[in-house]
C-alpha cells in the first residue's frame, strides 16, 4: 500500500496540480526571462516545481503514514518503525529543499543567507539519518557490505556527517546548474527515482522504494507540462527539490548499507558535468558563478540537438551509469572496481561528446 501510494498518488497529483498552480504563478508574474545561461529564446513560466513539491510531499507523506501503521500492526518484513522514520526524514529533507527554492523564486535570497539555509538543511537531514541508524545499533561498515558494526564510533559519525552535509548541499547546487533544457530534470528525476526504487526492492527496504517511486512519479508528472506548448519550467523550487530529493535519498541509502555504487550511479553524469565545467572555467580565469552556457548538455544543444534530444542524451548516459551501479547487487564486491571503472568510462564518453560531434560535423 505504501508503494502504491508513493507511485499513484504522487503521479496523479503531479499531473493535476499544475492546473491550480499555473494560474497562481501567472498572477505572481513568475516568468523565466532569457539570459546568458538560458537555452530558450522567449520568456517562459517557471515555478511549476511547486506542483511537484506538493505532489511528492503528499505522496511520500502518505506512504510514510502507511509504513508506520504497518509496523505498528506487525505488517511483515517490509514494515518497520525505523523504515517509517527514515522515510519521514527523507520527505522532510526534500520538502525543506523545495521550500528554499520557492523562497528564491518568490523574492530571491542573498548568497550568504541561501548558503546558510542550504547547509542547515543538509546538516539536519544528514544528522537525522545518521542518528536513526546509529541509535538502533544497526550501523553497517559501508565499504565492506554485509558486515555490521553495531554503533559507529564518534569519529566515524563526524566523518559521515561532514560528508553528508557537503554531498547533499553540493548536489542541490549541481541539480540547479543542470536544469537548463526542457526535459533534462524530469528525465533525471525519473531515472534516479526508479534506480532507488529497485535498490529498495533488492534490499527489502520499503522506505527506499517508496522514496524512489515518489521522486520518479513526481517528475514524470511534470514532463508533459514541461514538454508541451506553451511549456513551463520547474524554477528553483523544482531544481532544488530535484537535487535535495535525490541527494537525501542517496545518502539515506548509503548509511543504511546499500552498495555505494547503486547510491551514486544516477548522480555520476551530473556531478561530472558540473565539476569538469567549473574546473575549466577556473583554469581559464573566468568566474565560476557567472552565467554561462559551457556545460556539456548546453554544448550539445548548441551543436544542433534539440532540447529533448540533448536531454535524452544526458538521460541515456545517466541510465547507463545507474544500471552499472545496480549491477553491484548481482556481483561480488571484488568486482565493484570494474563496475566503477566502467562508470567512469561512461562519464568520460559523455564529457567527450561535444568534441566528437564537433569533429564529425566539420568532417561532413
Amino acid at each position: 500500500m505504501a508503494l502504491w501510494a508513493a507511485l499513484l498518488l504522487t503521479l496523479a497529483l503531479s499531473l493535476l496540480l499544475p492546473l491550480a498552480v499555473r494560474p497562481l504563478l501567472i498572477r505572481l508574474g513568475i516568468v523565466d526571462v532569457p539570459n546568458e545561461r538560458s537555452s530558450h529564446e522567449r520568456p517562459v513560466l517557471r515555478g511549476l516545481g511547486l506542483a511537484v513539491l506538493l505532489a511528492m510531499t503528499l505522496g511520500g507523506g502518505t506512504a510514510c503514514a502507511l509504513l508506520s501503521a504497518g509496523s505498528a500492526d506487525g505488517g511483515g518484513p517490509w514494515a518497520s518503525a525505523r523504515g517509517a522514520a527514515t522515510l519521514a526524514l527523507v520527505v522532510g529533507g526534500f520538502l525543506a529543499s523545495g521550500l528554499l527554492g520557492l523562497a528564491e523564486d518568490l523574492r530571491g535570497l542573498s548568497v550568504p543567507v541561501r548558503s546558510a539555509i542550504l547547509l542547515a538543511i543538509a546538516a539536519a537531514s544528514a544528522g537525522g539519518l545518521l542518528w536513526t541508524v546509529h541509535a538502533q545499533g544497526q550501523a553497517t561498515v559501508i565499504w565492506v557490505p554485509g558486515i555490521h558494526a553495531g554503533h559507529w564510533p564518534v569519529w566515524m559519525l563526524v566523518l559521515l556527517g561532514v560528508y553528508g552535509v557537503l554531498f547533499i548541499s553540493g548536489y542541490i547546487n549541481v541539480a540547479n546548474f543542470m536544469d537548463g533544457l526542457n526535459g533534462i530534470s524530469g528525465f533525471h528525476g525519473v531515472i534516479a527515482g526508479l534506480t532507488f526504487a529497485v535498490s529498495g526492492w533488492f534490499m527489502g527496504y520499503a522506505w527506499l522504494s517508496a522514496a524512489g517511486l515518489a521522486i520518479a512519479a513526481g517528475f514524470a508528472g511534470f514532463l508533459p507540462w514541461n514538454l508541451s506548448r506553451p511549456g513551463a519550467f520547474l524554477g528553483d523550487v523544482g531544481s532544488y527539490l530535484l537535487g535535495g530529493s535525490v541527494a537525501v535519498t542517496s545518502f539515506a541509502a548509503f548509511v543504511n548499507g546499500v552498495p555505494v555504487l547503486a547510491t551514486i550511479g544516477p548522480m555520476v553524469v551530473y556531478f561530472g558535468d558540473v565539476a569538469v565545467t567549473l574546473a575549466k572555467r577556473l583554469r581559464a580565469g573566468r568566474k565560476w558563478d557567472e552565467p554561462h552556457k559551457e556545460h556539456v548538455y548546453q554544448r550539445l544543444q548548441q551543436l544542433g540537438l534539440g532540447h529533448v534530444q540533448a536531454s535524452g542524451v544526458v538521460a541515456l548516459f545517466t541510465l547507463a551509469a545507474s544500471v552499472l551501479g545496480l549491477l553491484s547487487f548481482a556481483v561480488p564486491s571484488v568486482w565493484w572496481l570494474l563496475l566503477l571503472a566502467a562508470g567512469l568510462g561512461v562519464l568520460v564518453l559523455y564529457l567527450s561528446l561535444p568534441r566528437i560531434l564537433s569533429r564529425r560535423r566539420h568532417s561532413v
